[in-house]
């Protein structure tokens, strides 16, 4: 089964907790963190390990700054999005999974550059940031809920059809007995909700729950049934793939708008964020707090 846009943004999810783990271990065990983190704020001036990790540090510096950086990251993904002469420039894919990855390890540097300290105006820069990250998650969760090509392209109603045909074909081809076709028509036929009925938030939300339970039952009456290995694995990654698609298309007329809602929350934290960040740099530049230097 070729993978989709949800398998490859799991991996970045994936390589963004290791990227995350391997960075604290660093800086906690290599630079000395988990005995200053551990002072109390009052008495921190006197650990080893403050000239280093204070917020004017050398390494506190370099958090803020490459956590600043790696937050930018996402604004070049929403002009490559909006501006067509970068449509070359790599797939929306790609795109979004560096985007997603930028965003997830750049707030954990910036709270190392805080010394895990959250006071006056630049707390609400930080608790901004917090919000922006984990809404994304929540933009992550709808975004792979609207059917997309490979490229990470937003699929035509047509083309959801075609594919649909194609993995039913696939399927046919796999020539599964009687008894396990109808299992799987029954499980299909639980995806959706009743015709002429709106999708619910609840059916949204909650229903794929239920779906991955039926889907695990339906996988072990067909290694049950004495499949080979082979037609055993193809079935079920057609099941999968097929079962998501269905439930995709069912939903996507209440997924995309809840996408939109969520960006209009979105957007407006990430600029409040940046504008106090934008402040807070040029007064500590003002106040002589210079990066990298004493």
């Amino acid at each position: 089964m070729k993978p989709t846009v949800s398998d490859a943004l799991g991996h970045v999810l994936v390589w963004s907790a290791a990227a995350i783990v391997l960075f604290a271990a660093f800086v906690l065990y290599g630079l000395g963190g988990w005995d200053y983190y551990r002072t109390p704020v009052a008495m921190r001036n006197y650990a080893p390990a403050y000239r280093l990790l204070r917020p004017s540090g050398y390494a506190g510096h370099l958090f803020g700054v490459g956590g600043f950086v790696l937050m930018l990251v996402p604004v070049a993904y929403s002009i490559r999005k909006k501006m067509t002469r970068l449509r070359q420039a790599g797939s929306i894919k790609t795109w979004l999974e560096v985007h997603i990855f930028c965003g997830i390890l750049g707030p954990v540097l910036v709270t190392f550059h805080t010394s895990f300290k959250f006071n006056g105006i630049i707390s609400v820069a930080y608790w901004s940031m917090v919000i922006v990250g984990l809404s994304g998650f929540v933009g992550r969760y709808l975004y792979v809920r609207i059917p997309r090509g490979l490229r990470g392209i937003e699929l035509t109603h047509d083309e959801l059809d075609a594919r649909a045909t194609a993995l039913n074909q696939e399927l046919a081809a796999a020539a599964l007995p009687v008894a396990l076709v109808a299992k799987v028509a029954a499980f299909e036929e639980r995806l959706t909700p009743p015709s002429g009925k709106t999708p619910s938030l609840w059916g949204l939300f909650l229903g794929e729950i239920t779906m991955r339970r039926d889907f695990v039952a339906l996988q072990r009456e067909l290694e049950h049934a004495g499949l080979g290995a082979d037609l055993l694995h193809e079935a079920a990654h057609v099941i999968a793939e097929r079962a998501a698609l269905i439930r995709q298309t069912a939903y996507l007329e209440k997924t995309k708008p809840l996408f939109d809602m969520w960006h209009i929350f979105h957007m407006p934290l990430v600029y409040v964020m940046f504008a106090i960040v934008l402040v807070h740099v040029v007064v500590t530049l003002y106040m002589g707090y210079i990066p990298f230097v004493g």
